[in-house]
């Protein structure tokens, strides 16, 4: 019997050890990328061991992280603590600190396996910036943003990354929307204008370049303009169109045109980037808005709708309220879901608070609106306005 629970002592100890193995899988991957380069055992229990005084309090020493690649460190034992996602983390910011990027890049890599953040990619990132592998920083900084689409940090490193890659319209769109999250901050704002100085300094280059080419296509326009304004004008006179017909034709095709280049967002980031390039168009602002699911509105948002846009959403709205009721309505609705809608709504300025009061009473109260969207209205007003 003796014998018996010694055996059903080992099993149950293989049975722990491997369900232990089974957290780490997927490691290996990690483990072996080429970047890695770890050092030697003896520089590296010395490093730890440092790194150990330094966290203080820290659950587990490198040297027991390392124990899991297989180095040759002695086994953890079954009552020692497993290193989690946080604590891999705040082991490759002491690595950091200590500028061996690799070492952290491994951390960061296992702390991302155990539990995905937008920190932990970001924190990647940088460490792949000062090792300039700014595809990788890049890559990190995109997957970051899709956990947390208000994530300063990322935006900035990305921004970075996309300048060293000679991306700088993208680089100049994320530096000036770290600056729109805070734009108090000065070091984003230096970001911001060296990147726009770098993005202007290389279109106004390749103007010098082919001013030949600029002459020449400036020329073919004009030409292909008084053709234009010539088969209008035949055409005026054989058909005897209207002016209205026109016109008409013409916002039809630049319409078509220009419709074709717009994607839905997915994304507050994406939605503004879209929404600030058509900010000379209303027309085209209200067919972005149209494209997207009023439901999909808090997804898009989630915490991060500015009170800016809110305003000018309103206001598109209100331009189709008439023509496209029940669209606005549910637009209108969809919003109030989206996360801290009250606390925005009620801090808006008070400009756009006026402004706002004006369009709920010319537009949404209007005794014109049908009776069975008057409760609904009534309800969405007080939300808006707090009356």
């Amino acid at each position: 019997m003796a014998g018996t629970s010694g055996n059903n002592g080992n099993d149950r100890s293989s049975l722990k050890f491997q369900g232990f193995l089974d957290r780490l899988d997927g490691w290996g991957d990690l483990l072996n990328e080429n970047s890695l380069n770890l050092p030697d055992k003896s520089s590296m229990a010395s490093s730890s061991r440092t790194i150990k005084e330094q966290q203080g309090t820290s659950k587990f020493a490198p040297e027991k992280i390392l124990n899991y690649t297989g180095l040759g460190y002695p086994s953890l034992s079954h009552d020692e603590a497993v290193p989690d996602a946080a604590s891999e983390k705040e082991l490759g910011n002491e690595y950091f600190k200590q500028k061996k990027f690799k070492e952290a890049i491994g951390c960061y890599s296992r702390s991302i396996a155990l539990t995905p953040t937008a920190v932990a990619f970001a924190n990647r990132a940088m460490a792949y910036l000062k090792i300039r592998r700014f595809e990788e920083a890049e890559t990190d900084c995109t997957e970051a943003l899709n956990l947390d689409d208000r994530y300063v940090k990322a935006y900035s490193r990305r921004a970075t990354a996309r300048k060293e890659l000679g991306k700088l319209k993208e680089a100049m769109e994320d530096a000036e929307f770290a600056v729109s999250i805070e734009p108090n901050t000065q070091e984003l704002r230096k970001q911001y204008d060296d990147i726009k100085a770098l993005y202007m300094k290389g279109t106004d280059a390749k103007a010098r370049e082919s001013p030949l080419i600029s002459i020449q296509e400036s020329k073919v326009a004009k030409e292909a303009s008084k053709e234009s304004v010539q088969a209008v004008m035949n055409r005026r006179n054989e058909a005897k169109e209207s002016v209205e017909d026109l016109a008409s034709r013409a916002v039809s095709h630049f319409s078509s045109k220009h419709t074709k280049n717009i994607v839905v967002p997915k994304s507050a980031y994406e939605f503004e980037v879209s929404w600030k390039a058509l900010s000379d168009d209303c027309h085209m602002q209200a067919h972005l808005l149209k494209m997207i699911s009023p439901t999909s509105l808090p997804q898009i948002f989630k915490n991060s709708l500015s009170a800016s846009i809110l305003v000018d959403i309103v206001k598109c709205t209100s331009t189709f309220f008439r023509e496209e009721t029940e669209l606005a309505i549910a637009i209108l609705d969809n919003l109030t879901k989206v996360l801290r809608f009250d606390m925005i709504s009620m801090c808006l300025s008070q400009f756009d608070r006026t402004e706002m009061r004006r369009i709920w009473n010319e537009v949404f109260s209007a005794e014109a609106v049908p009776m069975d969207h008057v409760e609904t209205l009534t309800r969405l007003r007080s939300k808006y306005l707090h009356e």
